[in-house]
């Protein structure tokens, strides 16, 4: 290992496990952040399932996002952070301060004992959910420019903690010497390393098992996990990442319908393909919660300009068909979802 030691924080989620397994691939001594020290093994774990053994470049401190206690030590000797853990939870919480507090405050957790400790760069995780939101025209392409405006009625609880969040982090860093990127992605897919369920992955998950009878319209951009954590090294190290946000997508939203699409005629699973008209999604949201976050976004197609991230970092993004087999087939590998079974014949 000739790199210098960096900090991943949520080493035990999706992307975080993913970026500990990109650094160590790159030469980096890699410390991680986990809530437990029983997680230390699970960590571990996943790491090996993506081809790598850590051994002793990679360590581990113990640190959660709604106390200071640990993230000094966690952070001594880095010359880098990646700031990945952030609450991402399947249904909104009834107070939405359950989300706001521990992403806005974690934060800038995260950036104060980052600025004490003399880090060089902090590579921030924020979402497409601060940029794409609250915008009453859609007859352009959204870039890092944009921010989601926060008035907007039908904000959900997750979209204003990651935009008050990645707002926290940028006034923070003004007049300070540490230095920031933001990385912005959207719908986050790829391989499982581990057992648990990626929040992002859910949906996926449900067209494999067919727990939807029809699809709604709703339309999002996707980005592959082990391509998002490629993009958080580049903007880690190049010059040229300074005080940059970086949009991370794989080419134009996609419908729910594309996805069953992919899955029907990649894997030949049988997947639902009717889609639901948005009054009934709109009737049947006044009876489930889970439901009323999305009203407000059927029918919608958000256009993005993404190439910042190509133009000024190099970063490539593989096709999206082949990071939607790869996820349903790791869905599929690890039994969170069954493939069909021949019919027998009479």
């Amino acid at each position: 290992m000739s790199g210098e030691t960096v900090l991943v924080t949520g080493g035990s989620g999706f992307l975080g496990a993913y970026c500990v397994l990109r650094l160590l691939q790159a030469g980096h001594p890699v410390r991680t952040t986990v809530r437990s020290a029983g997680r230390e093994q699970e960590v571990r774990a996943m790491v090996r399932a993506g081809g790598v053994d850590p051994g002793d470049a990679l360590g581990f401190a113990v640190a959660d996002l709604t106390s200071d206690e640990g993230w000094a030590a966690a952070v001594e000797g880095c010359a880098y952070v990646l700031h990945v853990a952030s609450p991402y939870p399947a249904a909104m919480p009834a107070d939405e301060n359950d989300l706001i507090v521990p992403a806005r405050d974690g934060t800038l957790r995260v950036l104060r004992a980052a600025r004490d400790a003399g880090v060089r760069r902090v590579v921030l995780t924020s979402s497409f959910a601060a940029i794409g939101y609250g915008h009453p025209r859609l007859d352009r392409a959204l870039t890092e420019q944009d921010w989601t405006d926060l008035s907007d009625p039908a904000t959900t609880a997750y979209v204003k903690s990651k935009t008050l969040a990645e707002r926290a982090a940028w006034e923070f860093v003004s007049g300070e010497s540490l230095e920031l990127a933001v990385v912005n992605p959207a719908g986050i897919l790829g391989p499982l390393l581990g057992s648990g369920m990626p929040t992002s992955m859910l949906l996926l998950q449900r067209l494999l098992r067919r727990e939807m009878p029809a699809l709604p319209r709703l339309s999002f951009g996707l980005v592959d996990v082990r391509d998002l954590a490629d993009l958080h090294v580049r903007a880690m190290t190049d010059p040229a990442a300074r005080a940059e946000r970086f949009l991370a997508l794989a080419g134009e939203p996609v419908w729910i319908a594309d996805l069953a699409r992919v899955l029907r005629d990649r894997l030949g699973v049988r997947v639902p393909t009717r889609q639901l008209p948005n009054l009934v999604v709109r009737v049947a949201a006044r009876a489930d919660p889970a439901l009323r976050a999305y009203v407000s976004e059927l029918g919608k197609v958000k256009k993005t300009n993404a190439g910042k991230a190509h133009r000024l970092l190099g970063w490539q993004a593989r096709p999206l068909e082949e990071t939607i087999v790869d996820s349903a087939e790791s869905l599929l590998r690890q039994g969170a979802a069954e493939r069909d079974r021949p019919r027998a014949r009479s």
